[in-house]
């Protein structure tokens, strides 16, 4: 089996390069001080919450890819000098950062100042995707204008891990998961400590939706722990055979649950044992299907689809990168595809449903984005049969015909955090289903520390720019953000570092009026209400 070890030793370089195109003084910084305490209009009445949701963040990816990928971390308990400071192999100019000039620059040279606090000359930034952009206390400031409920995906890749040249951890994705979850654990006691002890921090992990009600009703952040990992509980393939069992599902989703999880994906990126992926498209495509073919033993299967849904267009390569290209094993080169539309072959899978019914029997939320449309449709067909409310798009990544299944069944959809003017065109193309459903509320998955790049700074915004300090939906007034020496603005930064979303969403009424704040202070509400009615099904089987 030469092919195969060739294969092996192949794979991890090439989804590195795949994934980075996905998409994406000692005293802790703080927020400008606001004119009214956050949380203080948190509820409506004693059963609604109002504000933000964010369905999709990776605050803890520091810790995936062996550890040493993403510079900085959300936190320290040696402050944040310790905390936001660049990887060692960015030093001294950033001339040998290969991965993080190739991921914002489209190639390996290039330079960037490697200094963090207190300067921050260069990093972090909307499209720098390797420096740590959700230090806590930019949360904070995000907290302190509006947001109140976080989901935060725990997330690994092994191949990712096995490439880079150096590590601090091993490269098993459940391990992985495991330390993050753990380090979710202690950023909550570090917020505890710093607001008086344990269970006084704004910063707080909830198991269901009534405890996150009432964190919200408290003045608190509700954060809600999810995974977005390749190979759930090891359940990869090769050629075509399943490395995985219904034992190894159940130990797993048990597992999850134990640790907090109540939001999965059941794949990302490649095809697996569970379902096969939604395609990407363009150079980043051919990167991402000469993975699969190094990760699985096989490219991707694609057909000429016969319905109106379908995944992403795999486009004609022409040249791939030499970094890629001389990564592929001798003889073989990207096939050929019919006539789009294109359909990935691969679908569900026997264990896929039976890790979408586990899911279903624990009351978890059901992530339909990056499953291939054949996929996501029969995930669709199995929830209808049930009945079942707990299902979401996250961050844009599934078929848009399918956002009014999602609705009817009582779920949720938030879209990925796009420039503002991109965000509300999308808004205002999907109103009508949310309109047709009865959906009020609307939400972002801004996918921080994702790979994927933040909103960048509108275009042509001199005519209107936002102005500071601004007041926020919920009464709260924000001046430009400061962290050390550096003062960011939406109107030239974008949004830098998570603490200028409240910054974006003023950004976004500026063009679109007070409507589409309205229907994203309503998507904390309309989370909860999906997660409920996703417990409350489970609890009734």
């Amino acid at each position: 089996m030469k092919s195969l070890r060739t294969l092996a030793r192949a794979a991890s370089a090439l989804a590195l390069l795949a994934g980075a195109l996905v998409a994406q003084s000692a005293a802790p910084a703080t927020a400008t001080p606001a004119t009214a305490s956050a949380g203080a209009s948190a509820t409506t009445s004693a059963a609604e919450v109002r504000g933000l949701v964010d369905a999709h963040s990776h605050l803890f990816s520091y810790e995936a890819f062996g550890g040493m990928l993403m510079c900085g971390k959300p936190f320290d308990p040696d402050g944040i000098a310790k905390a936001l400071r660049d990887c060692p192999d960015h030093y001294p100019n950033g001339e040998l950062a290969w991965y993080e000039n190739f991921t914002r620059t489209g190639s390996p040279t290039g330079r960037h100042d490697p200094v963090g606090w207190p300067t921050f000359r260069d990093w972090p930034a909307h499209d720098s995707l390797t420096h740590q952009q959700a230090y806590y206390t930019w949360v904070e400031r995000a907290w302190r204008g509006g947001l109140r409920v976080l989901v935060n995906h725990l997330v690994a890749n092994r191949q990712l891990c096995a490439i880079y040249p150096l590590r601090r951890h091993g490269c098993d994705e459940m391990d992985s998961i495991r330390l993050q979850a753990q380090r979710a654990r202690e950023l909550q006691a570090h917020i505890d400590a710093e607001n008086g002890g344990p269970g006084r921090g704004w910063f707080r992990i909830v198991d269901d939706a009534a405890e996150a009600r009432q964190v919200v009703e408290a003045g608190k952040l509700a954060v809600v722990l999810g995974v977005e990992t390749s190979e759930p509980f090891g359940c990869r393939q090769i050629l075509g055979i399943s490395r995985c069992t219904r034992a190894q599902i159940d130990r797993g989703l048990d597992e999850m649950h134990a640790l907090g999880v109540r939001s999965m994906f059941v794949c990302h990126k490649y095809d697996n044992a569970l379902c096969g992926v939604r395609f990407d498209s363009g150079t980043q495509g051919a990167i991402v299907n000469v993975g699969n073919l190094l990760s699985t033993g096989s490219f991707w299967q694609a057909r000429t689809c016969t319905t109106a849904e379908h995944d992403n267009t795999i486009e004609p390569a022409g040249v791939l990168p030499d970094q890629i290209a001389r990564l592929l094993p001798p003889g073989i080169s990207l096939p050929a595809y019919p006539r789009a539309p294109h359909c990935n072959t691969r679908g569900l899978t026997s264990l896929g449903q039976y890790m979408v019914e586990g899911m279903m029997r624990r009351g978890m939320m059901i992530e339909l984005d990056h499953m291939s449309v054949k996929a996501a449709d029969r995930t669709l067909d199995l929830l209808e049969a049930a009945g079942y409310p707990g299902v979401i798009s996250s961050h844009s990544w599934t078929d848009p015909l399918y956002l009014d299944r999602i609705y009817a069944l009582g779920g949720m959809v938030t879209q990925y955090g796009h420039d503002a003017e991109h965000f509300v065109d999308e808004w205002r193309r999907t109103e009508p289903s949310r309109q047709a459903h009865q959906v009020s509320g609307y939400g972002y998955g801004l996918d921080v520390n994702g790979m994927g790049r933040l909103p960048a700074p509108r275009a042509g915004n001199a005519a209107n720019p936002v102005t500071y300090p601004f007041t926020t939906f919920d009464g709260v007034t924000l001046d430009r953000q400061r962290t050390g020496e550096r003062v960011w603005d939406v109107n030239q930064d974008g949004v830098a570092n998570y603490g200028l979303v409240p910054d974006w969403i003023e950004d976004m009424r500026l063009i679109a009026g007070p409507e589409i704040v309205q229907d994203m202070a309503a998507g904390a509400e309309s989370y909860l209400r999906t997660w409920e009615s996703a417990a409350g099904h489970a609890a009734a089987r």
